[in-house]
Order: structure tokens, then sequence, then C-alpha cells
């Protein structure tokens, strides 16, 4: 079984949880898709753990830094 996400934060936080990568692609219109290797279907409830995390919370202090950064 396998999980892909397009959030680049997501795939960091699975990475950094151990979880195997086994592709990553750009889609025709852009958009990255990282695939995950899922056997025990941990993946989903990792996304979710990393919402509720001190990690998402330097992810958007970090994206708002960009738009001050990058809107000058």
């Amino acid at each position: 079984m396998t999980y892909m996400t397009s959030e680049l934060p997501v795939a960091a936080y699975l990475r950094m949880k151990g979880v195997r990568l086994v592709g990553a692609k750009t889609e025709s219109n852009g958009k990255f898709v990282f695939t995950f290797d899922d056997p025990r279907s941990e993946c989903q409830s990792l996304a979710f753990e990393f919402f509720s995390s001190d990690f998402c919370t330097f992810d958007t202090h970090l994206k708002s830094l960009k738009k001050i950064i990058y809107t000058r």
C-alpha cells in the first residue's frame, strides 16, 4: 500500500518519521507528488499528527516570512 501527498511539509514530516519515500514526480500542472511506502496504513494518521505539531507551526511561520520577503 502507498500514500501520496503533494504537501511538501507533510512529505518532509513523513521522512522525518522514517517513512520510506518510493517516488517523487512533477505533474503536468507543475504540482509535486510524493509517494510513500505505507504497508501499515500509518501515513494518514502521521499527516494529521503533523498538523497538530510544532513542525506545522514552524512551517506556517516560515511561509509568512517568505511572503514578507517576496512581496517587497
